[in-house]
């Protein structure tokens, strides 16, 4: 579960990272609104998994509501998900 977690952080980050990064200023400055639905809805997908992912891995491993919290801000902040695996998840 632990590798999936990781996996998924990773994905969600590269995504968080294109969503804002590249298709939101195609969006904007283009006028090419298309590549920001489909990368907008697979971010959207990961950004849940990762939050569900984070609660299991966290009951299972009985870490505590903190750590899932950290998780959780991690989620949402530019490079969040990429600390939260090195700091959090790589060691472990």
């Amino acid at each position: 579960m632990l590798t999936l977690f990781r996996a998924t952080a990773i994905l969600e980050g590269i995504s968080y990272l294109l969503l804002f990064g590249l298709t939101m200023p195609l969006k904007y400055w283009a006028e090419i609104g298309e590549p920001n639905k489909v990368v907008g809805m697979a971010h959207g997908i990961l950004f849940i998994l990762f939050v569900v992912l984070a609660g299991i891995v966290c009951w299972e491993r009985k870490w505590s509501i903190k750590r899932f919290l950290i998780f959780f801000i991690a989620s949402l902040l530019p490079f969040g998900s990429f600390y939260a695996d090195k700091k959090y998840l790589k060691e472990h």
